[in-house]
């Protein structure tokens, strides 16, 4: 009797050990898939900041090109170069997406300036700057669209069932959407 019981012990502590390992190895396996998602984020994020810092290498330029053309257009050029001071003062990924929204538009109004001026718009100098954030801007939609695949992949992750679980003791979240800041929204108005 006595060497039954110690085999169903023995067969108990084995399941128990097998449910352990299974549960171990699940943690593992997902906390490794989480930590490559978050990884992924940091790089797409690492790329948009390259084409943020340069985007913000270009502001000054073009600001000192419109002061000479349109001095009096004074509120625009300060709405720029404040906007950018506070997109560069920003670490925090969902401040910095908002200041970056702030810094959109205030370069589309800079941008609108040009055309009241047709010396500005004929400028060499001008045109090449403009040029040059244009495909800033490409290069920022494109690392932007990077970006929100890799969120969209990190944050539909740490929802779903049972990864949801356990992802919050693990020390993950949600992180937030570079999405297009208000003016890009709004469809362009088309005067004849």
């Amino acid at each position: 009797m006595f060497g039954i019981q110690a085999i169903v012990v023995l067969v108990v502590l084995g399941v128990i050990l097998g449910l352990v390992l299974l549960v171990g190895l699940w943690l593992m396996v997902t906390y490794n898939g989480l930590v490559g998602l978050r990884q992924r984020v940091k790089n797409a994020w690492a790329q948009i900041d390259v084409q943020l810092i340069r985007r913000h290498d270009l502001i000054p330029n073009i600001v000192n090109t419109v002061k000479g053309y349109a001095a009096h257009e004074k509120g625009t050029l300060e709405a720029v170069v404040n906007a950018r001071a506070k997109a560069t003062s920003c670490t925090l990924p969902a401040e910095r997406i908002k200041a970056e929204g702030e810094l959109s538009s205030a370069l589309a109004r800079l941008m609108a300036i040009s055309e009241a001026y047709p010396d500005l718009k004929a400028n060499q100098n001008f045109l090449a700057l403009q040029e040059e954030l244009t495909s800033t801007e490409n290069r920022i939609a494109f690392a932007r669209q990077a970006y929100n695949d890799a969120v969209t992949q990190l944050n539909t992750r740490v929802k779903m069932f049972p990864t949801v679980l356990v992802a919050g003791m693990l020390g993950f979240k949600e992180e937030p959407f570079f999405e297009a800041p208000e003016a890009e929204r709004k469809p362009p108005t088309v005067q004849f």
